[in-house]
Formats: C-alpha cells, sequence, structure tokens
C-alpha cells in the first residue's frame, strides 16, 4: 500500500473498523493484558455497539452519545459471593462511534485506546487508582 503520508489517494482503500473488527480487537487487546488483572473478569465478554442506549446516557448522566466510550457491567471476582444464584458474566460495553471520533481527533492508535478504555472500564470497577491503572496499561505484553 502507499504511504498515505505522502499519497492522499492511498486513504481512498481505508474504512473504519467495524463492529465486529472492533470486537476483534477488543478482544486481543484483552488477551494481552496482564494475566492478574485479567482474573479479576471471569469469563468477561466484549460487546461492541456504535453508541450507548439512552437508557444508559440517561444513568451515567452523559450529555452526548459521544460521552462514553466505554461500560463496564458486572460483578467483578473479588466481589462475586459463592451461594449468589447464577449470575451474569462480566460485559465491556465499547462504542464504536465515540472510539472512533476521540481517535480522530487525539494522536494516538486506535489499539491504544480500547485498551485504555477496557483497563479503565474494569479498573474503576474495582475502585483501582489512576496510577494503579496505567501500570496495567504499561505491563501491556
Amino acid at each position: 500500500m502507499a504511504d498515505t503520508a505522502s499519497d492522499p489517494l492511498a486513504w481512498r482503500g481505508i474504512k473504519a473498523p467495524s463492529l465486529a473488527a472492533l470486537e476483534v480487537l477488543a478482544g486481543d487487546v484483552f488477551r494481552r493484558l496482564p494475566r492478574r488483572f485479567r482474573d479479576l473478569c471471569v469469563d468477561l465478554v466484549i460487546q461492541v455497539d456504535d453508541f450507548p442506549t439512552d437508557e444508559v446516557l440517561s444513568q451515567m448522566g452523559a450529555e452526548s452519545e459521544f460521552d462514553l466510550l466505554g461500560l463496564f457491567q458486572g460483578v467483578g471476582l473479588p466481589f462475586r459471593a459463592e451461594c449468589a444464584p447464577v449470575q451474569m458474566p462480566n460485559m465491556i460495553w465499547l462504542y464504536r462511534r465515540p472510539i472512533l471520533d476521540y481517535w480522530a481527533e487525539h494522536d494516538e492508535t486506535l489499539g491504544a485506546i480500547v485498551k485504555h478504555v477496557l483497563v479503565h472500564e474494569i479498573g474503576h470497577h474495582f475502585g483501582l487508582s489512576d496510577a494503579d491503572m496505567a501500570a496495567i496499561e504499561n505491563a501491556t505484553e
């Protein structure tokens, strides 16, 4: 492929990743996170949608559908009760259009943004500090 910096026509064949492609990227990024961190989310399901639902936007107090890049829903391993009834799997929701919008406005790779969103959604759920989450991101294989 031609160099996109020197050949503007080289961009003609490049498209934004689909929902499925972003889900594959997110799964790959998640598998590269440190094992001790991944173990916090037993059977994590990563779901990609274009935007959060109106209900999620309302619950989170978001002003725009572009305000949320992701969301963690579930009960992490340290908080699961042995005697609890069957629990739904932990889920990370990634919102493709807000992520792509953020990517277009910042000088970061798409993979780095997805990693940041994944780590922060899981990390905030467990009460990790920003420094803890930065260390986890930096420890990625």
